[in-house]
């Protein structure tokens, strides 16, 4: 099929993209890799009025680090893969990043376009939620900032307004001798995850652990994390991990065969932060 008809805007400048959703309402679509929107729009799950493509605003194509590891919403996954600076500062995205589709799609594809489309089996949310990340937005009434788990509302929705762009996503640097380890499943390479968990373990013993894909918004076991801080075994971390799951069934697999699979990742990751 092809789109159904819209109005296309092409701004140059952040003040000019938000002026353009202000000016077009809740009908406009962002378009930022266009690697989940367009096949959307060719279907016609997705008929915005009006496309506001910011590929051309390089304002928000950046990656500075300085203390805190700030990406501009429009940096390619490709730059973040390829990224010494992001791989010593900020391990775990550097180590995500890789899943994410096939080459083509990383290359085409931004780091805020994956994350304002929600997915909850793509995996940089998940990242975001583990390492407490923060995201700027935009609009004409003025910029905030949203935590990681206040962004994401649910399955392909967040908590940005209509009329608001995500600019910036900061992430805070990991002290050297961090350890991380990203555990997937998936169909086939380049498939979204079945089920996948991020992990993140400081020097200092400080444990963050997040889940893909087992419901509608990246999972967060704090209560895992805390056994994990105070030295518990992995299968008893696995445990407390998946303990309140109630994933979804679907033609990829059944809620329980999903939960074992999450459990099998927790232990996986555990065993590989402590053994690296």
């Amino acid at each position: 099929m092809k789109p159904a008809a819209f109005d296309y805007v092409a701004p140059t400048s952040l003040d000019e993209a938000v002026a353009a959703l202000a000016e077009h309402g809740e009908d406009a679509k962002v378009l930022a890799g266009g690697q989940s929107l367009i096949p959307l729009l060719s279907l016609r799950l997705a008929r915005p009025t009006a496309l506001v493509d910011l590929n051309d605003v390089d304002e928000l194509r950046h990656l500075t680090i300085n203390g805190s590891v700030r990406v501009g919403a429009m940096t390619r996954h490709r730059h973040v893969e390829h990224s010494a600076e992001i791989a010593a500062s900020a391990p775990l995205l550097a180590a995500a990043v890789p899943y994410i589709g096939h080459a083509a799609i990383r290359t085409r594809g931004t780091i805020g376009g994956s994350l304002a489309h929600a997915d909850p089996a793509a995996e940089l949310p998940a990242v975001a939620v583990a390492l407490d990340a923060m995201f700027a937005v935009r609009s004409l009434r003025g910029t905030r900032t949203i935590t990681a788990r206040e962004f994401f509302d649910g399955y392909f929705t967040t908590t940005l307004a209509p009329d608001e762009v995500l600019t910036e996503i900061t992430f805070p640097a990991a002290p050297t001798g961090t350890k991380v380890s990203v555990q997937e499943m998936a169909r086939r390479h380049g498939d979204f995850a079945m089920v996948a968990v991020v992990a993140q373990q400081t020097p200092d013993g400080d444990t963050r652990l997040a889940l893909v894909n087992v419901a509608d918004k990246p999972y967060r076991a704090t209560e895992a994390e805390a056994a994990a801080r105070a030295g518990a075994d992995p299968e008893e971390i696995a445990d407390l991990a998946t303990r309140d799951l109630e994933p979804a069934t679907d033609l990829h697999a059944t809620s329980a065969y999903r939960k074992h699979v999450a459990r099998v990742l927790v232990r996986r990751a555990l065993t590989e932060l402590r053994g690296a």
